[in-house]
């Protein structure tokens, strides 16, 4: 169980912190996250910083313990933005494996959420 709580949260702070510093810049609208999200990907302006506001609650909903249902919502927002994410790159003309590297943000969280399962079974049974 040990082993198990230690791999959880290091992919769950992995990803959370990721999902958390990409929230912040979109609540702070810098320039980046608005070239690439308004000018790059053709979305309107007032989606950064609900995007920003939308990850920064779901980090929180993934780590709040006690709240079974928030926590899998959580996940699937955060995973529904970064699938999304990712197709809206490549389908703005951009080769495939130059969409490749959002896999540093998706692998940590799909960790992460089969480690918070194993968890789940691993206290069930205890």
């Amino acid at each position: 169980m040990k082993k198990l709580n230690i791999y959880y949260w290091i992919f769950t702070g992995l990803f959370g912190l990721m999902m958390l510093f990409s929230g912040i810049q979109h609540i702070m609208a810098t320039p980046e996250s608005v070239d690439l999200i308004c000018k790059q990907l053709k979305y309107p302006e007032y989606i950064v910083v609900f995007l920003g506001v939308v990850k920064v609650l779901g980090v929180i909903g993934i780590l709040i313990p006690g709240y079974p249902r928030v926590t899998e919502w959580a996940y699937a927002g955060l995973f529904y933005d970064l699938i999304l994410a990712t197709v809206s790159i490549y389908l703005m003309g951009t080769p495939f494996l130059m969409c490749l590297p959002m896999l540093v943000f998706i692998v940590p969280g799909m960790l992460s959420y089969i480690f918070y399962h194993k968890r789940l079974k691993a206290k069930a049974t205890a």
